[in-house]
């Protein structure tokens, strides 16, 4: 055989696309051996992280919850009313650039002003005594202006509001009624006459004289857990009960009942001060605490009681 045909014969066949691909997967086998050999060498967690890859993990964003939008409550015409009536009161045709008229014209753009030339005195006060809303948008309120010489005079104002009661206008002129009718008397729940030289008028007298006077601390004549600041300053320089009414006949016992007993009562009372004497009237709560009588409320709403305790 010559050489030529041995050295042929000697040398491999080219690689078939089969066998290119067994000799990459042989590779990938043998370094991914490799590559678990190290990890085991460096420790567990490297053969963790060898071994497997941890997964990508994708949160959604949250979503985003509409905002709330805390309105104010539908107001009540009553103030816008007084002051356009006040306003238009003490305004007159022909002197529209006065700031009376303006203002009234600025509220009320299709109302004329009075023609008085000036001659009839504004309100000393205009005040609204009713509010009726006649539909979704309109009302009509009722004021009453009071005059230097004791007067007074009843008007309706018609006011339009907006949709949200937010905005309103006067939506026309102003007119002369009658005045609300006097209710009917009602019937006082105080009827059981308290001794005025008892144990209950004296605490309710000394409450009040410290009370209304600055005379002692109103503190030692309360309930626990009620708090009541004085007036300041003191607008009296003495007050003395008249008459105690009581709605419990509780009230009326001659010595002091048994402690939690609880009671309310109608103090009448006369107030002294360098320009003479004012009749005054407060209603009470007193409780029995230790024998003696406290004071647990007044009704005037500047008490804050948290529950007395017996």
């Amino acid at each position: 055989m010559s050489r030529a045909k041995q050295s042929r014969e000697e040398q491999p066949a080219p690689p078939t696309a089969a066998g290119a691909r067994l000799q990459q997967m042989r590779r990938r086998v043998h370094l991914g051996r490799l590559g678990v050999w190290a990890a085991v060498a460096a420790g567990p967690v490297a053969l963790a992280v060898a071994v497997a890859t941890p997964a990508t993990v994708v949160q959604a964003a949250p979503t985003a919850k509409p905002a709330t939008v805390k309105t104010a409550a539908a107001a009540n015409p009553a103030g816008y009313a007084t002051v356009f009536l006040d306003a238009w009161l003490r305004s007159h045709a022909g002197d529209e650039s006065s700031a009376q008229a303006r203002l009234a014209q600025s509220m009320g753009p299709d109302v004329d002003l009075p023609d008085t030339s000036g001659a009839q005195p504004g309100p000393e006060s205009v005040v609204a005594v009713r509010s009726a809303q006649q539909t979704g948008e309109a009302w009509s309120v009722t004021l009453a202006a009071q005059y230097a010489d004791g007067s007074v005079r009843y008007f309706a104002v018609p006011v339009v509001a907006d949709s949200a009661r937010a905005s309103f206008t006067v939506s026309g002129a102003p007119g002369v009624v009658a005045g609300p009718a006097r209710a009917g008397e009602v019937q006082s729940p105080y009827k059981v006459t308290v001794p005025t030289d008892g144990d209950l008028s004296s605490a309710a007298g000394e409450f009040l004289a410290a009370y209304l006077t600055g005379a002692g601390e109103v503190d030692r004549y309360l309930a626990p857990a009620v708090s009541l600041s004085p007036v300041s300053p003191a607008p009296y320089e003495t007050v003395t009960v008249q008459q105690l009414l009581a709605a419990d006949q509780d009230a009326s016992a001659e010595s002091v009942p048994q402690d939690g007993t609880r009671v309310r009562v109608m103090a009448q009372v006369e107030a002294r001060d360098s320009a003479g004497r004012w009749p005054l009237a407060y209603e009470l709560t007193l409780k029995v605490r230790s024998g003696r009588w406290e004071v647990a409320g007044l009704q005037s709403g500047t008490a804050q009681a948290g529950g007395g305790r017996s």
